[in-house]
């Protein structure tokens, strides 16, 4: 069974503190916050004060993924903030060896991202610096894109190399993931599915987070 990250890239910003509690207490082990600058990818989103607001208000696991050129500069306000993992993308300036090994430092997991025209084999070297990689099965920084399925592939390059080194580390996939495209995702290796627009776009909130759960 899979856990669950819903991406409040796709709540409600005007309640944010009430849709993350609503999710956290039907059962969503994490909380995907999606950081974007506007120039790693072609959107702006949210930031410290954010995550700062939402770790005052709850108490839930704070997935942040920094979808940004320069993660080096901002880890530690994310940190600060109340991040619990950071996560950055293996395309970014930063020298992923150096960030991974100072996130984990700081006492804060760590996480390491690959864009969908990335190969798995590109973050193999610090797979035993990582608790989590996460495979986007989207282009990143637009909520409500379809499922690329190529990315499934790559899921299951990750496992078989995580499993070969037998490290502690988990897969986690963002981008389309539906109640139709999540078992696929858990059959190819993935540990934990991020969903936003399936789980804050359902008529009932915490019966999908409960549907996602049990699959």
């Amino acid at each position: 069974m899979a856990k669950l990250s819903p991406s409040i890239l796709s709540a409600d910003f005007a309640d944010l503190g009430k849709d993350v509690k609503i999710v956290s207490e039907a059962g969503a082990q994490l909380i995907h916050v999606d950081v974007m600058d506007g120039h790693f990818v072609p959107n702006i989103s949210i930031g410290v004060p954010v995550v700062k607001s939402l770790k005052k208000y709850s108490d839930a696991f704070l997935d942040v993924h920094l979808m940004i050129t320069d993660p080096d500069k901002y880890a530690d306000a994310f940190i600060k903030a109340g991040a619990d993992l950071v996560n950055f993308h293996v395309e970014s300036n930063a020298d992923p060896k150096a960030l991974l090994e100072h996130i984990r430092a700081q006492g804060v997991k760590t996480g390491i991202t690959i864009k969908p025209q990335t190969a798995a084999e590109a973050v193999f070297e610090y797979l035993p610096l990582c608790d989590l990689v996460l495979v986007m099965s989207v282009e990143p920084g637009f909520g409500g894109q379809s499922f690329m399925p190529d990315s499934l592939p790559k899921v299951a390059a990750l496992r078989a190399e995580i499993d070969r080194l037998g490290l502690d580390c988990e897969i986690e996939i963002d981008g389309g993931i539906t109640l139709e495209t999540a078992p696929l995702a858990i059959e190819a290796g993935v540990d934990i599915l991020v969903a936003g627009t399936a789980v804050f776009g359902a008529p009932d909130v915490p019966a999908r987070v409960k549907e996602f759960l049990a699959l």
